[in-house]
């Protein structure tokens, strides 16, 4: 049973470090061969150091290019929906000025029938004063203060240019 407690903990250890004092033949084997394996005892724990710092800095890593990863995404992502924005603002622009034409065309429209509806209107309508005459027509002084109608003045026109053929 001790022997292979010794094989476990010490075996490796044990062989390379008498190797050692073998090799080198020192004054003080004893002394050597503790300091060999005080020294190997350090290297041990660097060396696992060491791995765990590598296994760290490969977590971390993988970690880092997986954020990077991510911020690719996000950014096309964000590219994509500055994009899609943009779309929709140009749409909305453009429904906008559609409407707007619309409604300008309607104004106009409105603005012409109301044009139409004031030069239909007669005096009275014209204004708000109660008993004014219902006239359709303009009637006009002459030189001489005669009232004369425009229509009466179409008639005279007509018949002095039908006079002249």
């Amino acid at each position: 049973m001790e022997s292979q407690y010794l094989k476990r903990c010490l075996g490796s250890c044990l062989k390379k470090g008498l190797a050692e004092v073998v090799e080198h033949r020192p004054a003080d084997p004893i002394e050597y061969l503790a300091h060999w394996i005080y020294n190997y005892r350090r290297i041990l724990d660097e060396e696992k150091k060491r791995m765990l710092e590598r296994t760290e800095l490969e977590q971390e890593r993988e970690v880092a290019l997986a954020e990077l990863e991510m911020l690719r995404k996000m950014k096309e992502e964000e590219l994509m929906i500055q994009q899609k924005l943009k779309e929709q603002r140009q749409g909305q622009l453009e429904q906008e000025r559609e409407e707007l034409e619309l409604q300008n065309e309607e104004d106009e429209m409105l603005l012409q029938e109301k044009d139409q509806e004031e030069n239909a209107k007669t005096i009275a309508e014209l204004t708000d004063r109660p008993g004014a005459p219902n006239l359709t027509r303009v009637e006009e002084l002459d030189e001489n203060g005669q009232l004369e109608s425009i229509p009466d003045l179409m008639a005279e026109s007509e018949q002095e240019s039908s006079q002249l053929i």
